[in-house]
């Protein structure tokens, strides 16, 4: 793709909308200096401000009235995190006054940054490659420690460069077989086939060692569904309020009183998991109970690990745990003894047991549901981790393609066929980091980001 820039000057505020103690307002383009000296009044012009400089002066109308006190900072091209000429200006927080500093840039010709803008024009710029762009939104939206350091990692190039690694260790193989082809009728070897075969081989394993992180690296930076089931009034709305050390959900000895989906968060030595709190699974007459139980079915068939929940009164229901099999993975079900503070020796197999009302076994069981989410991860801080699925795919396209083209060279077929497929492996590849893509793919990408990043 070749990368084009927008010759527009843009603006959008960076900081949250809203009342607060400073806003920012966000300038980026090649006449946002020019711009913003004609409003600007300070000791100096901007016009001779140097690149990372902070200067204190005021923003009037073009009739000469005062608008605000700011801090303007500087950033000349290429220096910048757009690669453009950029200014920030720092107001005081109230969106009376961020709104008539752009409405004031506006009429100057300066137009409203479009979500994603300011990166976008960092990726074209080439100041960033498009996976580490991906991660600015990731780092934005991160909820827990885990997933800040997931994207931060990925921010920081960790993915990227071991992707130009294997896009190397590519060209360089698929160089020898370009060579043999332009000497076709020499009948040049330019490489051993079995060498070849050796060198997609090793490629391969470390694309199967990229693609074996994304389970937990999806857990990181998406969280975790878990789906608390079992029959009415084994406690499940007691455990979901002890985990979250608040009274979220109704409790109550009436058998049936959840009646719909609770949805609630939780972090668990920085892995996010997503509660849901469901209907008692039983038969019922009552309109709305039979809802809420279709409901409870949904979230178990989009849950990542299902609780199912029984107590030393009503043990577990047998037919709920074979139906809920049917709907999920049984290496995905945890199974939950409560109410063990009224008899802790009753004969019941479960994963876990504890009381929701005094406590006891919760930690067993956060530890239980971690180790079910991240597995026996091995991961360090700088292991390159797959966390998005446009990268999963592009890695499992390039897998496949190399396979056939190993397969090509095991039955010693025409270099044509090889090249090819070395080729596509190489261009998925590239694809992760934004050599080659498209117009699509960019404006998927960046319209999911706020506007102001």
């Amino acid at each position: 793709m070749t990368k084009i820039q927008s010759e527009d000057t843009i603006v959008a505020l960076a900081t949250p909308a809203g009342v607060g103690a400073i806003s920012v307002i966000r300038v980026s383009g090649s006449e946002a200096i020019e711009t913003i000296d004609k409003i600007f009044k300070g000791k100096k012009s901007l016009a001779k401000a140097g690149t990372h400089t902070v200067h204190y002066g005021k923003i009037e109308t073009g009739e000469g009235n005062f608008i605000d006190d700011v801090l303007v900072s500087v950033f000349r091209k290429p220096n910048s995190y757009t690669g453009e000429d950029a200014v920030e200006i720092s107001t005081h927080g109230n969106p009376f006054i961020t709104q008539k500093i752009i409405g004031q840039l506006i009429s100057n010709n300066i137009r409203i940054a479009e979500p994603g803008e300011f990166t976008k024009r960092a990726f074209l710029n080439n100041r960033i490659d498009l996976a580490q762009a991906e991660a600015v939104a990731d780092v934005i939206n991160a909820r827990t420690e885990a997933s800040l350091r997931g994207s931060r990692n990925q921010l920081d190039g960790l993915l990227s460069e071991k992707v130009n690694q294997l896009r190397e260790m590519l060209l360089n193989a698929s160089s020898y077989i370009e060579l043999e082809l332009d000497f076709a009728e020499e009948e040049l070897e330019f490489i051993d086939k079995n060498e070849l075969q050796e060198k997609i081989d090793s490629i391969t394993t470390e694309i199967d060692k990229l693609l074996s992180t994304y389970s937990f690296g999806r857990v990181i930076r998406d969280g975790v569904n878990v789906a608390l089931v079992g029959k009415p009034n084994v406690g499940k709305s007691s455990l979901l309020n002890y985990m979250l050390k608040e009274s979220r959900a109704i409790v109550s000895e009436i058998p049936g009183t959840t009646r719909d989906v609770i949805r609630e968060e939780v972090s668990i030595d920085g892995i996010l998991f997503k509660l849901f709190d469901t209907a008692g699974m039983r038969v019922s007459e009552d309109a709305i109970e039979k809802e809420g139980v279709l409901r409870s079915r949904e979230a178990i068939k989009n849950a990542d690990l299902v609780l199912i929940i029984g107590d030393v009164e009503q043990s577990f229901s047998d037919g709920l745990e074979r139906e809920i099999k049917t709907l999920i993975n049984s290496e995905n079900i945890i199974k939950v003894l409560n109410k063990i503070d009224l008899d802790k020796n009753v004969p019941i197999d479960a994963d876990v047991k504890l009381s929701a009302k005094t406590g006891e076994g919760i930690d067993e069981l956060f530890r239980v549901m971690k180790g079910k989410a991240i597995g026996a991860s091995i991961y360090s801080e700088k292991t390159a981790i797959v966390s998005n699925i446009r990268h999963f795919e592009c890695l499992k396209k390039a897998k496949e393609s190399l396979i056939t083209a190993r397969e090509s060279v095991k039955n010693r077929m025409s270099g044509e066929f090889i090249a090819v497929d070395l080729r596509n492996a190489e261009q998925n590849l590239a694809e992760i980091i934004g050599v080659v893509t498209t117009d699509d793919i960019l404006n998927n990408i960046f319209s999911k980001f706020c506007i102001g990043k």
